[in-house]
């Protein structure tokens, strides 16, 4: 008979300035790990230059979950900046005073610890520390599974874009969150 095991997993929180040495490492290798299947693309090969960027952003915030000392994935992102916001070149009109935009960059999950509800508790524990009104996000159009995932979880698609020339087409998600 065997017997199950049940995971304790661990959520750490980091914020700009308060990131311990090796931080950013440790968030290229999970990338390196999650996408280990596409890292032959010259956009994946980038994160680096991306968790410089958003780690020195103000207001960043990031959560890791470890399953042990091992991280088994994270979610980061930081508000934008007013005038800054890259979402409102889409039809999106938000109403009831919804100015302030927390923007989630990533949300991954390494391939042995996915499918646990993971990436769920992560995301919901990103958006909990932040004090903005809306949260946005973009999702490679190529992946509906995942648009639907952050659909089940009150984002909505209001436009697509590629930030970069060598980008994806991404889909803009937003979701408000102070109804």
């Amino acid at each position: 008979m065997e017997s199950s095991v049940t995971r304790v997993i661990d959520l750490r929180y980091y914020g700009k300035g308060s990131l311990p040495e090796g931080f950013k490492q440790m968030l290229i290798d999970v990338h390196a790990d999650a996408y280990a299947d596409a890292m032959d693309d010259e956009f994946n090969q980038r994160f680096p230059w991306f968790v410089d960027h958003w780690s020195e952003m103000d207001g960043f915030t990031c959560v890791v979950a470890f399953d042990g000392e091992e991280p088994a994935g994270f979610a980061y992102g930081a508000p934008l900046q007013p005038g800054r916001e890259w979402w409102r070149s889409t039809e999106f009109e938000p109403n009831n005073g919804y100015t302030e935009t927390y923007a989630v960059s990533e949300v991954m999950v390494r391939p042995q610890w996915r499918k646990q509800g993971i990436s769920d508790r992560l995301h919901e524990a990103l958006l909990n520390e932040c004090g903005e009104d809306l949260a946005v996000l973009l999702v490679d159009v190529t992946h509906p599974k995942v648009q639907n995932l952050y659909e089940t979880w009150g984002y909505e698609k209001v436009g697509e874009q590629r930030p970069f020339a060598d980008s994806p087409v991404y889909a803009v998600m937003v979701k408000r969150l102070h109804p």
